[in-house]
C-alpha cells in the first residue's frame, strides 16, 4: 500500500515564513512538519510514499531524496501550478494501482492508521474519511425563541460537538476518475461527487487529536507543543 502526501501548497497564510521554504518543511521541534508525517506513516506500516510537490519543490526533494535515510521509498508527483487538494492528488494517479492513503502535508496525526485501513477494506468502502471528535464552547448565552419571539430557554456558553475532517483518507484508485486533469479541484468536491454517484463514503472517527498547521497562530501553538514534548523526553 502507498501513501500520497499533498505537499505542494503555497502556504500563503504563513507568509513571510513560507517565502523561501514550502510549508511542509517548516520546523516543528527538531524536524520539518513533513518528516513527522512520514515517520507516522512508516510507523503505521506504510513505507512507500508519493509526495505531490509544486511550490519550492526542490527544497523537499533535496531533503528527502528517495527516502532511504527515513526508512521509506519516496516517489515524486509534480505540478507547475497550485491545483488545490484533489487537483494535486490527481498528479499521483500514475503511481497508484491499489487501495491507498491520502493525507494533507500540513497536519500532524496521532491515531491508528492501521485500524482505519482495516475498517476501509472490511466495509469495502470507496473512500474513508478520518474525523476528529471536536469540542468547543460558544462565548455567549444562547437564547432559544419561538416563532413569535417568546423566549423559551437560556443556555449559557453551551458546548458544541462536531466531527471535523482531519485531512487523512483511505481511497480506491477509481477516485481519480472523479478529478479533472490539470485543474484546481477541492477534496470536498470529490467527496460530494462520490456521494451523488452513490459511492460508499465512510468515516473513521477518533478522539485522538491532530494538529492542523494552517496559519501563524496554529503553527505557533504546534511549535510550543513540541517544545514542551521534547522537554519531557
Amino acid at each position: 500500500m502507498k501513501a500520497v502526501i499533498l505537499a505542494g501548497g503555497l502556504g500563503t497564510r504563513l507568509r513571510p515564513l513560507t517565502n523561501d521554504i514550502p510549508k511542509p518543511m517548516l520546523p516543528l521541534g527538531k524536524k520539518p512538519i513533513l518528516e513527522h508525517l512520514i515517520d507516522w506513516t512508516r510507523k503505521n506500516g506504510i513505507k512507500s510514499i508519493v509526495l505531490c510537490v509544486s511550490y519550492l519543490r526542490e527544497t523537499i526533494e533535496e531533503y528527502f531524496e528517495e527516502g532511504k535515510k527515513f526508512g521509506v521509498n519516496i516517489e515524486y508527483a509534480t505540478s507547475k501550478k497550485p491545483l488545490a487538494t484533489a487537483g494535486q492528488l490527481k498528479t499521483a494517479e500514475e503511481f497508484i494501482d491499489d487501495t491507498f492513503v491520502c493525507m494533507y502535508g500540513d497536519s500532524i496525526f496521532d491515531f491508528n492508521l492501521k485500524n482505519m485501513v482495516k475498517q476501509h477494506i472490511k466495509k469495502k468502502t470507496f473512500v474513508t474519511i478520518s474525523l476528529n471528535e471536536y469540542k468547543t464552547s460558544l462565548p455567549y448565552g444562547v437564547i432559544e425563541t419561538s416563532k413569535n419571539g417568546k423566549v423559551l430557554s437560556w443556555n449559557e456558553k453551551p458546548e458544541i460537538k462536531a466531527n471535523v475532517n482531519m485531512g487523512c483518507y483511505v481511497m480506491e484508485p477509481k477516485v481519480f476518475g472523479l478529478i479533472p486533469n490539470n485543474k484546481p479541484y477541492g477534496m470536498d468536491d470529490v467527496i460530494k461527487k462520490a456521494i451523488n454517484r452513490k459511492k460508499l463514503v465512510s468515516s473513521f472517527i477518533t478522539k485522538n487529536g491532530f494538529i492542523d498547521i494552517g496559519n501563524k497562530s496554529s503553527y505557533k501553538k504546534a511549535c510550543q507543543y513540541y517544545i514542551e514534548k521534547l522537554g519531557k523526553n
